[in-house]
């Protein structure tokens, strides 16, 4: 059977939470399991969790959990009769004061500061850039409009400002809250939305730091790409950040649908050259909410993330509320296959010109170099924290990496990166013990036999942190 090197994120819904199905889900090739924190109460987000931790154990598969953060609500109000249609050339008013609720004139503002960060001749875009209204003037906390695109318009729907420039903080109090019920779960992953720069990532790193030492848990963080402010500031946020995601819904709002492609594909190298994981976001099998199939276009988006170099694609409205949820990874699934098989392997021309500072990740780019010409079966990475594993996941290469590691949290962490296989093993051992238990791993998975060779890295004296400075090839007896 074909080995998948692209990583699954699927969001967990009303579509989805049925342990069951969830368990036929991750069987079939779910790795991450996303929670939004839009939608859902704290003790809702618990359970959740609870219940991906007991389904993926039934499953035998480890699993990560992403904690989506939901962000600045830049959003209208409600509607008296919860949406209006709003007609090409009719004015329209968005209200900061306004308590009532809205109608044909006009609607009032969860975010209260958008008459102080718009003047005449802005463009803002509505529901996702589907209706679009220019500002006439902004009288006090009233900000007057022209509709130039029309379309229904219902309640609490987003806010876009076209080429960006609204100011509202990454987290909000309701943020800060959701991280300290994500870190009682010990959540993997925490997402932030609508980072700015790298400041927004650190405080948020800051935050999760607090609030997961009660439980002695540090997340991984992942910034989501989806301000135009965020363009220029990419390479400090990704520095600050573990992962990004190319969530390509809010930023193609802001920037334009027509500039995003070539936005995921500079996001997908400058994260990879930067040792970070990035994921690839927001419909990528949208029609497959209600249809039992992808479009032909949806099958391209998928295959051509994964030629980029994406560790993972994910999955949103898809899984969480559409009607074929399992149907969708299972042609997901398909599709990263089919991509992957026609990648070739450029290892030689990735290193040059690259220089090595550190000893364990020169080892970790030997281990590739080696296995890819010797035409081994495995490379094995005996790893504390992961980061070995993460290295070496950075270049394509079709020898599946096994990443073998004491840690549950670094198993967990490790199975959003491309082409790693996490499995968990007691590395304390002492060298030629633990050598020997890695290969015997391998061989009661089936993934090595009589004959083979594997590329094996570990750091001696067993067990430090940072350390891995032996590699070895081996051939199985």
């Amino acid at each position: 059977m074909a080995l998948r090197a692209t990583k699954i994120v699927a969001t967990l819904g009303p579509a989805s939470s049925d342990p069951a199905l969830l368990e036929e889900m991750i069987r079939a090739g779910v790795n991450v399991v996303r929670l939004n924190f839009s939608h859902g109460t704290a003790q809702d987000h618990i359970d959740r969790a609870a219940m991906v931790r007991t389904v993926a154990q039934r499953a035998g598969r480890e699993v990560a959990i992403m904690a989506d953060l939901q962000g600045p609500k830049i959003r209208v109000g409600k509607f008296a009769e919860g949406k209006v249609n709003l007609e090409v050339g009719q004015s329209f008013v968005l209200d900061a004061l306004r308590t009532e609720p809205g109608d044909i004139h006009g609607v009032g503002l969860d975010y209260k500061a958008l008459p102080r960060e718009v003047k005449a001749g802005d463009v803002l875009l509505l529901n996702d850039g589907l209706i679009v209204i220019t500002v006439d003037k902004v009288v006090g906390e009233q900000v007057h409009t022209t509709v130039t695109l029309g379309g229904v318009l219902s309640n609490n729907k987003g806010i876009n400002k076209k080429g960006g420039g609204l100011t509202a903080p990454a987290l909000t109090a309701k943020d800060m809250e959701d991280i300290r019920t994500a870190m009682a779960f010990q959540a993997d992953y925490v997402a932030v939305s609508f980072p700015k720069s790298g400041t927004d990532m650190e405080m948020a790193r800051q935050l999760c730091n607090v609030a997961g030492a009660e439980f002695n848990h540090i997340p991984a963080l992942i910034a989501k790409i989806e301000r135009a402010e965020a363009i220029p500031k990419l390479e400090e946020i990704l520095r600050a950040s573990d992962a990004i995601m190319v969530a390509r819904g809010d930023l193609a709002v802001e920037v334009g649908n027509a500039a995003v492609p070539a936005l995921q594909k500079r996001m997908i190298k400058m994260a990879r050259d930067l040792d970070k994981v990035v994921i690839t976001a927001t419909q990528m099998m949208e029609s497959m909410i209600t249809n039992p199939v992808p479009t032909r276009a949806e099958v391209s988006d998928v295959a051509n993330a994964v030629l980029d170099g994406t560790d993972a694609v994910m999955l949103s409205a898809e899984t969480a509320a559409g009607k074929y949820p399992l149907e969708t990874i299972k042609e997901m699934v398909q599709i990263c296959l089919a991509a992957e098989e026609s990648q070739q392997v450029k290892l030689d021309a990735d290193f040059i010109g690259k220089t090595f500072s550190r000893i364990d990740q020169s080892i970790a780019m030997g281990s590739l170099f080696t296995a890819h010409h010797m035409g081994a079966k495995a490379i094995v990475a005996m790893t504390d924290s992961g980061s070995t594993a993460l290295w070496m996941s950075r270049h394509l290469i079709h020898v599946p990496i096994y990443a073998l590691t004491p840690r549950l949290s670094s198993q967990r962490r490790m199975a959003l990166y491309r082409n790693v296989r996490p499995l968990l093993m007691d590395t304390s051992s002492n060298r030629d013990s633990a050598l020997l238990e890695a290969e015997n791993h391998l061989k009661k998975r089936g993934i090595v036999q009589g004959g083979d060779v594997y590329v094996i890295t570990c750091g001696e004296p067993m067990g430090a942190p940072g350390g891995t400075n032996m590699l070895k090839i081996c051939r199985v007896a």
